[in-house]
């Protein structure tokens, strides 16, 4: 069997990450998995990039001019957006590899629409957010058009019912019709998105979820962690961290808000906060709490150390699929803090290795956030020993490898 794992990035942002760390387990178990991205950061041999400058060069220009038609619409939201407009040359590149079955993950950018039905061999899809059912955007917030057809874009802030969101959804619908495909989707409530909208609601999909190492991720000495990443030995850490914090869907103004209520329970003294992503929150001084913002980090050896110096995750996420913050921080025996949305609930056990808040309750947030601070030492033990447990039962690498192995060999006829 040789699957091969298409891809925009290899291993920078959640999404990349998961189809990189999929690629690895697949060759752990002796699948000769190979990837190909338009952006290569690894120096995984088997990750095929771009070969020469003149592609590079017209890879890093591509966001800027695939984006280009969004000009006609100055009030949009800040949102992603991805129309996939430009031609590329993957069909070619896979004709020249011997590939059995081809394995899609986040393409933003990388892949015209209509390059997916040009593909010879069977197709499995991972969904990583909604983008393969709508008409351009990732995440639809409160909008549920894709389930019938796109226009009137909220987040193009359009009123025209032809508007782009509407001609990529015709594109996608004229393009997609008869595609020999199988969906994966990493949590039952994208997959469910999926079964409801008018592209996907007559094709398989199978809920997989992420997996990571087990070996990398884990937990450790917290006392060590901290010394080693600067932190404070005497307060008590909440972290957040996202590829872009700042990023509406992420949720930070609900985090201000539920730390206003932290504040006001008088908890500013013991507690200190640590953010990590690609750029450092906005207007976070204000609210009384020390910060340490530690910028991007993509490498599992840093990102492990900081799970395990901290107390909690806190993800207050208005909408997300199954984020790998999540799940990593479980592995290291940190428990997380979230809203009731999404695939949030798939991996926090309210009350068990978290705390689910209702959406989009600041209050019921903060109240979270201050149940595990103030928990006794012992129930602490059991909530960071219950977050392993179910990251070890459900998330691993092996486990998540193993089931793509099958469902491959089921498509394929084997």
């Amino acid at each position: 069997m040789n699957p091969l794992i298409i891809s925009t990035f290899d291993i920078s942002g959640g999404a990349a990450r998961a189809a990189f760390r999929l690629h690895q387990g697949l060759r752990e178990i002796n699948i000769n998995s190979r990837m190909l991205v338009q952006y290569k950061s690894s120096n995984e041999e088997n990750v095929i990039g771009a070969k020469n400058k003149l592609e590079k060069w017209f890879n890093q220009m591509r966001p800027t001019l695939d984006n280009f038609p969004l000009k006609y619409y100055p009030q949009r939201s800040d949102e992603v957006f991805s129309g996939q407009w430009l031609p590329e040359t993957v069909v070619q590149k896979v004709k020249s590899l011997a590939t059995d079955v081809i394995n899609i993950h986040w393409v933003g950018g990388y892949l015209q629409i209509e390059t997916i039905a040009k593909f010879k061999q069977p197709l499995v899809w991972t969904f990583h957010d909604m983008w393969g059912f709508t008409g351009g955007c990732h995440y639809t917030f409160e909008c549920d058009r894709y389930k019938s057809n796109c226009g009137s874009c909220p987040q193009l802030n359009s009123s025209q019912d032809k508007d782009i969101s509407h001609w990529i959804w015709k594109r996608k619908i004229r393009s997609w019709q008869k595609l020999n495909l199988t969906i994966v989707s990493p949590s039952k409530w994208l997959a469910q998105c999926a079964l409801q909208s008018s592209l996907f609601q007559n094709y398989r999909i199978e809920v997989i979820p992420n997996g990571i190492d087990l070996k990398r991720y884990k937990p450790m000495d917290r006392n060590l962690a901290r010394e080693w990443l600067n932190l404070p030995q005497d307060k008590q850490l909440i972290l957040f961290g996202a590829a872009f914090t700042n990023q509406k869907r992420k949720g930070i103004h609900l985090l201000y808000s539920a730390l206003g209520n932290l504040k006001q329970a008088g908890y500013c003294d013991q507690v200190e906060l640590v953010i990590f992503g690609s750029s450092e929150p906005r207007n976070l001084s204000h609210l009384g709490f020390k910060y340490h913002y530690m910028g991007s980090l993509h490498d599992d050896i840093t990102l492990a150390l900081l799970y395990a110096a901290v107390d909690m995750f806190v993800a207050p996420s208005i909408q997300d699929n199954l984020p790998n913050t999540v799940i990593e921080a479980l592995a290291c025996g940190t428990p997380c803090v979230a809203f009731n949305i999404g695939g949030m609930p798939d991996s926090i056990e309210h009350q068990r290795n978290g705390y689910l808040a209702q959406p989009f309750d600041t209050e019921d947030f903060a109240a979270g956030i201050i149940w595990i601070l103030s928990a006794s030492n012992e129930d602490i033990v059991s909530l960071r020993s219950r977050s392993r447990e179910k990251v070890e039962r459900e998330f691993s690498l092996q486990l998540q490898a193993q089931r793509y192995s099958q469902l491959f060999a089921e498509v394929l006829g084997n």
